[in-house]
């Protein structure tokens, strides 16, 4: 069982940055972050190949975004720039700990971290 613990949401202007980080209590083949906003499905924003460090992102964010892990404190990071009101959601770590094909489809992972919210304000 991997536990994840997520940090770093809050408010932010419209322009700013953000920087997430999710630490897993054990071994990951591949990690990401999850975004929810009110009213809509849950939909992949990054997600990062554990060993290889090849990183995928949705089109929505690419440019903006950056997803980058620490072997060493096993931990992800999803650097976020440009900040829009759009990003507004609830963002989440999400980790596999077997094969993933597809890294940014939420049937994907089999855990989960609790969510941090991320609020950008125009």
């Amino acid at each position: 069982q991997v536990q994840l613990v997520e940090s770093g949401g809050g408010s932010v202007q419209a322009g700013g940055s953000l920087r997430l980080s999710c630490a897993a209590s054990g071994y990951t083949s591949s990690m990401s972050w999850f975004r929810q906003a009110p009213g809509k499905e849950r939909e992949g924003v990054g997600a990062i190949y554990t060993r290889s460090g090849n990183t995928y992102y949705a089109d929505s964010v690419k440019g903006r975004f950056t997803i980058s892990r620490d072997k060493a404190k096993n931990t992800v990071y999803l650097q976020m720039n440009t900040l829009k009101p759009e990003d507004t959601a609830m963002y989440y770590c999400a980790a596999a700990s077997g094969f993933v094909g597809s890294p940014l489809r939420l049937d994907s992972y089999n855990y989960w971290g609790q969510g941090t919210q991320v609020t950008v304000s125009s």
